[in-house]
């Protein structure tokens, strides 16, 4: 990395080879599947456009067809669409048979080498193109990231929320939603305490933070992935597994911004960092700021 970039972060592509202990290896393993996620050819940094949609057929630059928004379904129009495959969660779901492609949740149109996918955001509708040749994706070499330090796992207690309980969310485009939430996190970090914001269900939860760092030593929010809660409501967070999000990949994307509660003045130096570029004098984007989508 470039002196401009964030500090403090550990070599690229660490591997079990380097980590002696359980913590570290595990850390490893989940580094590299972030790497997978993000910097496969399909990845979260592949993600090159994102078309919102009417009712009234568009041309959308270098897509084939018209393209437009029918009530919850994606709507192709074109001869050039004939014969495209369609995939559903992933996996072949038959071609396009005639001259009109309909994406609903879950599909994507194979283009070539690209993707055609759905998106819906609150009812609209958008077409996303994915891409391997984005920019983004290949001027990236690795994630940076503080070095893994046990230090910062530290345990919290979760207080759900009640059944019907709402917050504002703004997007990083501006837009405003109100969204459920499915609690807080309490917990202390170096010597404040905090209460932290966070959303999902059974399965785990997660935080939009922005700490000390953002903005200058890591880029300007992070989201935070925590296990489910034990029945006794004590939750353990690692904040060696605060990530990017999506925007820091591409403008495409319209992530939430840190809620006023998950924003506080300790650093946090630990988890993922910036973006570190294969050519070390060229920058794959803003190193902290990110772009506003």
């Amino acid at each position: 990395m470039t002196d401009s970039s964030p500090g403090a972060t550990a070599t690229a592509w660490d591997d079990d080879e380097q980590a002696d202990d359980a913590f570290g290896q595990s850390w490893n393993a989940w580094h590299r599947a972030r790497l997978r996620a993000t910097l496969s050819p399909l990845g979260i940094a592949a993600l090159t456009a994102t078309h919102w949609l009417t009712t009234t057929p568009q041309r959308l630059p270098g897509i084939p067809g018209e393209w437009s928004a029918d009530i919850d379904t994606v709507v192709g129009r074109g001869s050039e669409l004939d014969g495209l495959t369609v995939l559903r969660d992933g996996e072949p779901a038959g071609v396009v048979t005639g001259d009109e492609a309909r994406l609903t949740p879950g599909t994507d149109l194979v283009w070539g080498e690209r993707r055609l996918r759905f998106f819906d955001r609150d009812g609209s509708l958008a077409l996303r193109v994915l891409d391997p040749e984005a920019p983004v994706r290949r001027s990236t070499a690795d994630i940076g990231h503080f070095p893994p330090d046990e230090r910062w796992v530290v345990d919290g207690r979760f207080t759900p929320a009640d059944d019907a309980a709402t917050m504002s969310v703004t997007a990083i485009d501006g837009y405003v939603a109100e969204e459920r939430f499915a609690g807080t996190v309490s917990l202390t970090v170096g010597d404040e305490p905090l209460e932290l914001t966070v959303t999902g269900g059974p399965r785990g939860l997660r935080a939009v933070i922005a700490d000390g760092t953002s903005g200058t030593e890591s880029y300007r929010f992070r989201f935070l992935g925590m296990p489910a809660p034990a029945p006794d409501g004590s939750v353990r967070v690692d904040f060696n597994r605060a990530y990017l999000p999506p925007c820091a990949f591409s403008d495409e994307y319209v992530c939430p911004l840190p809620p006023p509660g998950n924003r506080f003045a300790t650093p946090v130096r630990a988890g993922e960092t910036a973006l570190v570029p294969v050519d070390a004098s060229m920058p794959v984007r803003a190193p902290v700021s990110g772009g506003a989508a």
